[in-house]
C-alpha cells in the first residue's frame, strides 16, 4: 500500500460557523489523534481527501506545517444527502505497529449450478495487520458452494501478516437456495 501524501493546516478556530466556512472553501475539518498526544485540529483539501477515501483504509501522510505524521482515517462523516465529507477522524499510527481495520470482503469463483443464491452476514472482516501493510479488501472462495454451505472466517486467505480479530467459526457468507412459490391448489367444484 502506498502512502498519499496531503498538506494539512492547524486550525485555530472550532464551531459551526468555522466548519460551514472551510467546507465552501473546499476544506474538511479534521482532528488528529492518537500515541498518547494531545488532539490536533487541522483542515485538510476537500478533494484530495474525497480520491483518498476511495481506497478502503488508505494511508495518509500528512504535512502538518512541516512536521509528517502517519495516520489512518478511523470515522468518516458525510453529508446524508450530497455525499460531500463533513468531517474525518485520523489516527496516528507508526511504522511496524499492528492496527485493527475493516476490510472489504469480495468473492472468486461461482456457485454451484441450481439457483443458488449468495447471502453476505458480513461485508467487512475485521482485522489486525501492520499499519503501512493493510490489505484492501480479503477474498473469500465460493467456488461449487450449493445450498447449505458457509463460508466462515477462518476460511478467508488472508494476506501475509495479517490476522483475524474476529472468531474463526463466524458466518461470512452463506449459500441458500432459490425459494420457489408452491402452486395454488385447485379449488374445488360443487356439483
Amino acid at each position: 500500500m502506498s502512502e498519499v501524501k496531503i498538506p494539512a493546516q492547524i486550525r485555530r478556530e472550532f464551531g459551526k460557523g468555522f466548519a460551514r466556512r472551510a467546507r465552501v472553501a473546499g476544506q474538511v475539518p479534521a482532528v488528529v489523534y492518537g500515541h498518547g498526544g494531545e488532539p490536533v485540529h487541522v483542515t485538510l483539501p476537500g478533494h484530495d481527501m474525497m480520491m483518498a477515501l476511495k481506497t478502503p483504509n488508505v494511508l495518509l501522510s500528512l504535512d502538518i506545517e512541516g512536521r509528517t505524521e502517519l495516520v489512518i482515517p478511523k470515522a468518516v462523516q458525510r453529508d446524508a444527502l450530497k455525499g460531500f465529507l463533513v468531517h474525518v477522524d485520523l489516527l496516528v499510527v507508526a511504522k511496524g505497529e499492528k492496527v485493527t481495520v475493516e476490510v472489504p470482503v469480495q468473492t472468486q469463483g461461482e456457485l454451484a449450478p441450481g439457483g443458488n443464491l449468495l447471502e453476505h452476514i458480513l461485508n467487512t472482516l475485521t482485522v489486525e495487520a501492520e499499519a503501512t501493510h493493510l490489505p484492501e479488501a480479503v477474498v473469500a472462495n465460493i467456488a461449487g458452494l450449493s445450498a447449505g454451505a458457509s463460508v466462515l472466517a477462518k476460511d478467508v486467505v488472508l494476506p501475509a501478516g495479517t490476522t483475524l480479530a474476529v472468531d474463526g467459526d463466524t458466518v461470512v457468507l452463506q449459500v441458500m437456495g432459490a425459494q420457489t412459490e408452491a402452486p395454488a391448489e385447485a379449488e374445488g367444484t360443487e356439483a
